[in-house]
């Protein structure tokens, strides 16, 4: 499943293209991906056509586009990628994609006519028009682009709905790259649960946009192993751990993310490159990289952990 680093990906990839975009055709090949779209706010295509969208953001794996529907009630347009999704830009008349599911048509003042496909193998993903809520902090929602720094401006992108977020996704705890995610409150939660670490960060409401992936990165480069309870952590191992956590995501953000197969692209349809600087993650029976021992895999919440029992052992 896409994590943090892939999806941001993809809202980067989008951001210039379709801010200040509006739709102009609305077509949904497989209501299937509408799954998610809450009808007693009307017909999907209705809704969509003739929107402005404002802007991309991000939160954890959740991307949205604020739009601008002529003075109705503040909305989004929210896309979950799930466990196959690929949002995709593509020029008026190209050749559809075997999985496409919704396409919508968009005209831009810069870049002009352009089509945004949403194709999906398994179906899991979703678009959806959802009703934009307060934050609960009056901040701004998610990330959306580098022009954010706590204290100041959000993304110019999104001026008139940066303090908005979308209902589906109002539960979801900030994310590590988020400006204003803080990490006193990150710690104060460790320091509430006996759950096993890797279970709290796997926990959306806690901390989001961390999957099975970087869990396993992040918890090999700080040496604390999956099953260690998140109460027992020093404050210096908090520390490192939350370190590791965004020097792990950034750095796969700069290699583009990770690609196992075809199911990950970024809206070029290009993979991304972190499987190749992946320490833990798949790499059982291989030496580790500090020590030697042979890397172990075992089960976990009906995925698989990956560790060096020299280096993460539990205390």
């Amino acid at each position: 499943m896409p994590e943090l680093p892939e999806v941001e990906v993809v809202r980067a990839g989008l951001e210039p293209a379709v801010s200040g975009a509006t739709v102009t055709g609305v077509e949904v090949f497989d209501e299937r991906s509408l799954r998610r779209h809450d009808r007693a706010l009307g017909d999907f295509e209705a809704l969509m056509t003739g929107a402005r969208i404002e802007g991309a953001v991000r939160r954890g794996k959740f991307l949205w586009f604020p739009l601008d529907a002529g003075g109705a009630a503040p909305r989004a347009l929210v896309a979950h990628l799930g466990m196959s999704g690929q949002v995709l830009l593509r020029t008026p008349g190209e050749a559809p994609e075997k999985l496409l599911r919704i396409r919508l048509m968009l005209h831009h003042p810069v870049h002009g006519e352009l089509a945004l496909h949403f194709v999906d193998q398994r179906i899991f993903g979703s678009m959806a028009v959802d009703t934009l809520q307060p934050t609960d902090d009056g901040r701004p929602a998610g990330y959306a682009g580098p022009g954010m720094a706590p204290g100041g401006p959000a993304a110019p992108a999104v001026p008139a709905s940066a303090a908005l977020i979308p209902s589906q996704v109002a539960h979801i705890g900030r994310d590590p790259l988020d400006p204003f995610f803080s990490p006193p409150e990150f710690y104060r939660a460790l320091a509430r649960t006996r759950s096993g670490i890797k279970r709290v960060l796997l926990d959306q409401q806690t901390v989001s946009g961390i999957g099975n992936i970087y869990a396993d990165e992040a918890l090999y480069d700080a040496r604390v192993h999956f099953d260690q309870p998140a109460a027992s952590l020093s404050t210096p191992t908090a520390r490192r751990l939350l370190a590791a956590v965004r020097a792990i995501l950034l750095r796969a953000l700069a290699e583009g993310g990770t690609s196992f197969d075809a199911q990950y692209v970024n809206v070029n349809g290009q993979s991304g490159y972190f499987s190749h600087s992946l320490n833990a993650y798949g790499q059982h029976g291989r030496p580790c990289p500090r020590c030697g021992t042979e890397l172990v895999r075992t089960k976990f919440m009906n995925r698989s952990s990956h560790y060096c029992p020299r280096c993460q052992r539990l205390r």
